[in-house]
């Protein structure tokens, strides 16, 4: 499968901006997309950025503008500006494909962003 711990994860002001980090350990090779999902408290998932297998970005209306999704190797990032206290969120990140009909979808554990007023 896949291992993914995010971090970066705070507490911070509205205005400021925070970068989170999603380090990824491979052990099913696979053209994933790359996902930045989040979930506010009584909430659904929500995803706010991906980076597809063909390397097509697309964000979510709320971050459009706002946030960046960039990738190295084995490591995928979401730099955040401009935050609001309705950006407050668990952040997940996310790899997913499909081989045939099989689906490989492998979540982290997410990273706390908290933005007060």
């Amino acid at each position: 499968g896949v291992d993914l711990m995010e971090s970066g994860g705070c507490s911070l002001q509205a205005g400021w901006s925070l970068r989170l980090t999603c380090e990824a350990t491979l052990y099913v090779n696979c053209d994933y997309d790359k996902n930045w999902y989040r979930e506010a408290p009584g909430k659904g998932r929500e995803l706010v950025a991906t980076i597809k297998k063909t390397g097509t970005i697309e964000y979510a209306d709320s971050a459009k503008g706002r946030f960046t999704i960039s990738q190295t190797k084995n490591t995928v990032y979401l730099e955040m500006e401009r935050l609001k206290p309705e950006d407050t969120a668990m952040f997940y990140c996310n790899y997913f494909c499909t081989v045939g009909t099989i689906f490989y979808n492998y979540w982290g554990q997410g990273t706390q962003v908290t933005v007060s007023s």
